[in-house]
């Protein structure tokens, strides 16, 4: 994703409120109050307010904001408290937006919106539907991200919520600006700073400032842009607000290098870099190397160029996110906390044992009754604990061989990684719903993600029922592979019959009266060798690569709907067992052209 495309991240979650009162982030106020936490004197309203303010003023590290909106999660659900419920998952996925976990900045977002309906909080669930919207405006969805910005700008207006109100216009500006409706995006950004100047909220003068500079810059008015984004980076090094100044820095980088000021361009992008890293903003130190990229191949000193380039890279990578190996984690912390947890009642235990002995000489016969009971319920406590241990442990190897094919699941438990393995052949599956992206456009976006779920489901069980790999899931596009991990000489065969069988049951589902939206689907087929394994260090997914898996996708592409698309590859594997029929030489791109088949 381009860099213009990050206001995304501006004000959002600077509305929590205390009382009827607002206040802007600081991360003074996390600082003065560490001490107050240590102390772990506060109970009731008291500690939930105490942990919106860390979480909430917690500027300088993003996982430590998250530990305290954790455990604002767990205190509010224990007090049933769903006003602080919500302040907890909307300060969650803030900060896992922010570190480039979008998934799980989604999830938090979600049940933000459910906590604050259970509160009846209208201005909180406004606010949380604009952070539904930032989400879907970074993923590049900026109908879905306005849609959900009038939801929250219609609640905001009615909950008489100014700062609130100007951060969902500013955003819903930034989501303008990005699909290049500029009259649109100025039309909001003034609406948003006259809010923000009569109720004198600083931080949102210096976002518009600087989003209004981005609007001209994109205009090609760079004077009026250069005067707007060094006003509000002046505003923001004030106020300690470092992520947007990165942003704005690599806009007046741009507007440096189109003036042909080629090393004030280069010294704009490299302060974006130094700030970018300074506070672990991994998106924006993805796309500062980007751009010192670009300006050090224009000068003509290359190694540099590729030096950031391979940096824009990894830090482009490493901005992912997959579930149910932070899930994984989770338990894994879960159970090592149980086992602390068992050492610490045993110690407590031991020490009542202790004073029971020094009274035992005047009640003894109390004592002892007493010290029986007291042993009895320990050893049902212990046994209860290990209990909850070892349910853990299964549920954290279930999960792993859900993630993981089971002998790679192995190696990992083994080795503590995992060695890329080439498959001299393999069969690999590609499928593609006709008009998927014309849907999604128009439909809801639950509806639309409740129906996929529903054919995938059944893929996976299909794919699982001829022994087949599934590899991974793209937008509406399903992958999986025969011949692996787990080598065999049917692979072909297996693909052929789950692919008949998957054209079939969308042929079924096609007519089917219900609520849910029906596709028809093309396959395509190719057989070669591939190169599998994982890759990285956290956040593991089982993968393949090579031109394998590329030819597939491009057999997929030249099918029909209903249509089972063969490679010559997979043809000469199944021709013996399966008619098909010869569909001549088609050209495909960067491939020239290639036998096709269909199966009949």
């Amino acid at each position: 994703m381009c860099l213009k495309e990050k206001a995304y991240y501006f004000l959002i979650g600077f509305f929590c409120l205390k009382a009827i009162t607002v206040s802007a982030q600081d991360q003074r106020v996390a600082d003065s109050l560490v001490l107050i936490y240590k102390e772990d004197k506060l109970g009731g309203i008291e500690k939930l307010e105490l942990l919106r303010n860390l979480s909430f003023n917690e500027l300088n590290d993003n996982e430590l904001s998250i530990e305290y909106a954790e455990e604002l999660i767990t205190q509010s659900r224990l007090d049933d408290n769903y006003l602080y419920l919500y302040r907890g998952y909307l300060q969650k996925g803030i900060n896992y937006k922010l570190i480039g976990d979008l998934e799980t900045a989604l999830e938090a977002f979600f049940k933000s919106i459910e906590a604050a309906k259970k509160a009846k909080f209208k201005a909180g669930e406004g606010s949380a539907y604009m952070s539904v919207a930032d989400v879907y405006s970074v993923l590049g969805n900026y109908d879905n991200s306005q849609l959900y910005y009038n939801k929250s700008i219609e609640l905001l207006r009615k909950a008489n919520d100014s700062i609130a109100l100007a951060s969902a216009l500013l955003n819903l500006g930034d989501s303008y600006l990005n699909s290049k409706k500029y009259e649109s995006a100025l039309q909001n950004f003034e609406e948003s700073g006259f809010i923000f100047k009569n109720v004198n909220y600083p931080i949102g003068t210096a976002y518009n400032l600087g989003n209004i500079g981005m609007v001209y810059a994109e205009q090609g008015k760079d004077d009026l842009a250069t005067v707007n984004i060094n006003k509000a980076i002046t505003m923001l090094e004030e106020l300690q607000d470092y992520y947007p100044i990165s942003v704005y820095l690599t806009y007046m980088s741009d507007i440096y290098l189109k003036k042909g000021e080629k090393q004030v361009a280069l010294n704009y992008a490299k302060r974006s870099l130094e700030l970018a890293q300074q506070y672990g903003l991994k998106e924006q130190i993805s796309d500062a190397n980007l751009k010192l990229s670009v300006l050090y191949d224009q000068a003509g000193n290359h190694s540099a160029s590729y030096k950031h380039y391979k940096d824009h890279i990894t830090y482009r990578d490493s901005v992912t996110n997959i579930k149910s190996v932070q899930q994984m984690a989770d338990l894994r912390t879960n159970y090592e906390v149980s086992q602390k947890q068992v050492e610490v009642d045993l110690l407590t235990q031991q020490k009542k044992n202790q004073k029971i002995i020094v009274f035992a000489t005047a009640i003894a016969l109390f004592l002892i009754c007493l010290l029986a009971f007291g042993l009895y319920r320990r050893y049902k406590f212990i046994q209860k604990t290990n209990q909850i241990i070892e349910k853990e442990k299964n549920r954290s190897e279930a999960l792993l061989l859900n993630i993981l094919p089971e002998e790679t699941a192995q190696e990992l438990k083994e080795h503590g990684k995992i060695q890329a393995k080439k498959f001299d052949l393999v069969t690999v599956l590609f499928t593609d719903f006709k008009g998927f992206t014309k849907f999604a456009e128009t439909e809801d976006p639950e509806h639309l993600v409740k129906s996929i779920d529903f054919y995938f489901k059944a893929f996976d069980e299909i794919t699982t029922k001829y022994g087949l790999e599934k590899i991974k899931t793209i937008g509406d596009a399903y992958m999986c592979a025969g011949g692996l991990p787990t080598v065999n000489q049917t692979h072909a065969r297996d693909v052929i019959y789950a692919a008949k069988e998957i054209i079939e049951h969308v042929k079924n589902e096609f007519k089917a009266k219900d609520d849910l939206i029906h596709f028809e689907i093309r396959i395509g087929v190719h057989t070669g060798p591939v190169i599998a394994g994982i890759v990285g260090i956290k956040k593991w997914q089982y993968d393949i690569w090579g031109d394998t898996v590329n030819i597939a996708s491009r057999m997929e592409a030249r099918s029909e709907p209903g249509k089972v698309n063969l490679s010559e590859a997979t043809f000469d594997e199944i021709k013996d067992e399966f008619p098909c029929i010869y569909r001549g030489e088609i050209d495909v791109k960067n491939r020239g052209s290639l036998k096709m088949y269909f199966l009949s």
